[in-house]
């Protein structure tokens, strides 16, 4: 009498798949920070290289102009929803990007004050400086954005 074996996959399994997007996703998302100084400098710095504050490649020119950074409160922020993005300043001088589409169940971010991001579809709530959850159901961070700043003006790069 013989057994029949399980069939070998054709494929590699979801887990894989979805761990492989996922970390593919975070090793390309990029947020920038920098201060306003009046130095007319570009500061870009990758979120997931280790570099948090040191200038990374100075650019001019090129992306997508969002904002002046004295339209992102301190502590708040401001959501480009043709653009996908929510761009926050968590302390002064520092300015960070990410997406506006909630890893709960996809619904735009609403809303960002006193360091929060909030969607208004479940209330998960984001960290402002970092994109973490703070509060459920969503249990992944927001993804960051890549954005320079130049002197005074904010550009999704």
């Amino acid at each position: 009498m013989t057994s029949a074996s399980p069939q070998p996959s054709a494929g590699p399994a979801r887990r894989t798949v979805v761990a492989a997007a996922g970390a593919a996703g975070l090793a390309a998302a990029l947020t920038a920070c920098g201060s306003d100084d009046g130095s007319g400098k570009t500061v870009t710095t990758g979120a997931g290289s280790g570099d948090s504050g040191s200038a990374g490649s100075a650019q001019d020119g090129g992306g997508t102009a969002l904002a002046k950074t004295s339209d992102i409160p301190e502590g708040g922020g401001k959501i480009f929803k043709d653009q996908g993005v929510v761009v926050t300043q968590p302390t002064a001088g520092t300015y960070k990007a990410f997406s506006s589409k909630c890893t709960h169940q996809g619904c735009a971010v609403g809303s960002v004050a006193d360091g929060v991001i909030v969607c208004p579809c479940h209330q998960s709530q984001f960290s402002a400086a970092d994109g973490s959850v703070k509060k459920g159901p969503a249990t992944q961070p927001l993804a960051a954005a890549k954005i320079t700043v130049s002197g005074d003006e904010i550009k999704l790069a």
